[in-house]
């Protein structure tokens, strides 16, 4: 069985495994290197590789106006992993779920479809949870989330000190914004972050194989009213636990 992997949090989860006695899950599976000349996903929304198009201040004023406008949000995903076979682009994985954040370091990532997995933290610590296996990994989150994908919504506003911002251009009806780490202990070469009415739809992770792991948001809420406990993990009845 394959599980989905889980770009936005590469960065995070990469310096933990989750170990079982009956299989061991790759968090980080990458395949095999591949050149990605173009971009397709059939659907509403198409997205094609992300290249410099038109300067516009717009993207980034959205973003700006994004990070200080939203401490909290909730909302769907749909996230494709899209690569180039014989010269055309095509989805080898699809997934999808449901997320809720509040801002610095918390939020709950939950994989539905097609199969059950939670990544959640509380602010402190990482929780990785398959339901299939009825196993938890844990960790200390430290400053994983900084550097990782996932900063650019879950984390603090200090985004510029991880990444190196600037316009990408208009596409597909959106504003774009290209975030490049300024790490080199990532496999992600770029980023891309697409917003319509000040909020952001998708996003393009464009890793150092040639592939790149498509995310679209939908029912984006902001500022949601939440619990104080909203973040706590609850270790399932039964469920194996790996700390690392």
């Amino acid at each position: 069985m394959n599980n989905p992997r889980h770009p936005l949090f590469e960065g995070i989860e990469r310096r933990g495994r989750v170990q079982s006695r009956a299989r061991a899950i790759n968090l980080r599976r990458i395949l095999a290197a591949v050149s990605l000349s173009a971009l397709a996903v059939a659907g509403a929304i198409v997205f094609t590789a992300l290249t410099p198009g038109r300067a516009s201040a717009a993207a980034l004023e959205q973003f700006k106006q994004f990070v200080a406008s939203t401490q909290s949000a909730k909302g769907d995903f749909t996230q494709r992993l899209v690569r180039n076979d014989n010269g055309n682009a095509k989805v080898v994985n699809t997934s999808s779920g449901t997320f809720v954040f509040s801002r610095p370091g918390k939020f709950i990532w939950t994989y539905q479809k097609p199969y059950e997995q939670v990544i959640q933290a509380d602010g402190e610590k990482l929780f990785i949870y398959d339901k299939d296996l009825n196993q938890v990994t844990t960790k200390k989150l430290g400053n994983a989330l900084g550097s990782s994908p996932a900063a650019i919504l879950f984390g603090s506003n200090d985004l510029e000190k991880n990444f190196t911002l600037k316009e990408a251009g208009a596409k597909d009806g959106m504003e774009w914004l290209e975030a490049v780490p300024k790490s080199r202990d990532t496999t992600f070469d770029r980023i891309g972050i697409g917003f319509k009415n000040g909020m952001p739809v998708a996003m393009e992770l464009h890793d150092s194989f040639g592939q790149i792991s498509v995310l679209s948001f939908d029912s984006f809420e902001k500022n949601p009213p939440l619990k104080v406990n909203s973040f706590t993990f609850t270790i399932p009845k039964g469920a194996d636990v790996f700390s690392n």
